[in-house]
């Protein structure tokens, strides 16, 4: 019974975590895009960024990962022989890159803060991706365990994945022409 119990909120933890994740630095996009906003609303939309991430990060996104990590310990105290998958072994290795992503999210919130990232929106869309690929391979390590599928099925899927990823950059980078075509028509009306 215990097994189940750390199954189900080690689900729920890593549910809340990878929320947390996606929304983080969807908000640091907002956060570095408001510097194209004049006055006093740049200032305004930054200060309220800074205290959205603290609170996504602080409140939602740190204690989930915590949950995650510490239900997924439960997990192995109750059947010890896990530890001798190897696809457990590459599961854990792609959990500990996503910890690294996860600190390395609290080292661009405090560069954010001080006005010192030099992180573009385009580059921090990319960077958004990262947790969703990561999310892929590791419920598919946890799911199909060793005998994770290379057949046409598997490739579609991972193909979707990709497009996904590469749609969402393209339609990026199509708004933020449209805005700057946009931005130059405008400044070309004569006032009165």
């Amino acid at each position: 019974m215990a097994y189940s119990w750390f199954k189900a909120f080690h689900i729920i933890g890593f549910v809340v975590w990878f929320a947390g994740l996606f929304y983080l630095v969807r908000l640091f996009i907002y956060h570095v895009e408001a510097d194209q906003e004049p006055e006093p609303a740049k200032t305004i939309l930054k200060n309220q960024y800074q205290i959205m991430e603290k609170r996504l990060y602080d409140i939602i996104t740190t204690p989930g990962m915590f949950v995650t990590v510490a239900m997924a310990i439960g997990i192995l105290s109750t059947n010890m022989e896990l530890l001798q998958e190897p696809w457990l072994h590459f599961k854990l290795g792609f959990v500990g890159i996503l910890i690294g992503y996860h600190y390395y999210c609290s080292r661009l919130m405090k560069q954010l803060a001080a006005g010192e990232c030099k992180w573009s929106g385009q580059k921090l869309r990319a960077l958004n991706e990262a947790p969703t690929l990561l999310l892929v391979v590791i419920v598919m390590l946890a799911i199909f365990k060793n005998n994770l599928p290379t057949d046409i099925t598997a490739w579609l899927i991972f193909g979707l994945v990709i497009f996904m990823a590469v749609s969402i950059q393209l339609y990026a980078k199509i708004r933020r022409r449209n805005q700057e075509k946009l931005t130059a028509e405008l400044n070309q009306i004569p006032e009165g």
